[in-house]
């Protein structure tokens, strides 16, 4: 099992980012067009990953409101080709204006060919800068 964690500081409300993520993910591809190409039930996601469309079917796992989390388990699509399990958490830190986006990626690889997600953790940095953008405007 490999694990990769990443966080970002945001100043857009951390209670409504993670509303968005909880209940309102099939507004991600407006806030956010050059990197989702679209959310269909909040299960389907078509994303750009360096240049290319790919497309992953997710299931929510686990939802923890006290601590403004969501945590996702990819079941179908693209990345599972890479992946035997992969399980991403976005998780929201808020101390006043301060608020901070914690992305935790948790994965098995099919083999070691093959290589950590850090090209899907940049695109989760930049669709967090991107719905932060849209609130701020």
């Amino acid at each position: 099992m490999g694990k990769l964690v990443a966080q970002t500081e945001i100043k857009s409300d951390g209670d409504v980012f993670h509303e968005i993520f909880r209940y309102r993910p099939h507004h991600i591809k407006n806030m956010s067009p050059g990197n989702v190409q679209g959310v269909i039930n909040q299960s389907y996601w078509c994303v750009n990953i360096d240049g290319k469309e790919n497309v992953a079917k997710k299931m929510i796992q686990a939802i923890d409101e006290e601590k403004k989390s969501v945590t996702f388990k990819l079941i179908e699509g693209d990345l599972m080709e890479l992946y035997n399990t992969f399980i991403a958490t976005v998780h929201v830190d808020t101390k006043g204006e301060n608020n901070l986006v914690k992305w935790t990626f948790e994965f098995e690889k099919l083999n070691e060919g093959v290589e950590d997600p850090n090209t899907l953790m940049n695109l989760c940095l930049a669709i967090t800068k991107d719905i932060e953008a849209y609130h701020l405007k």
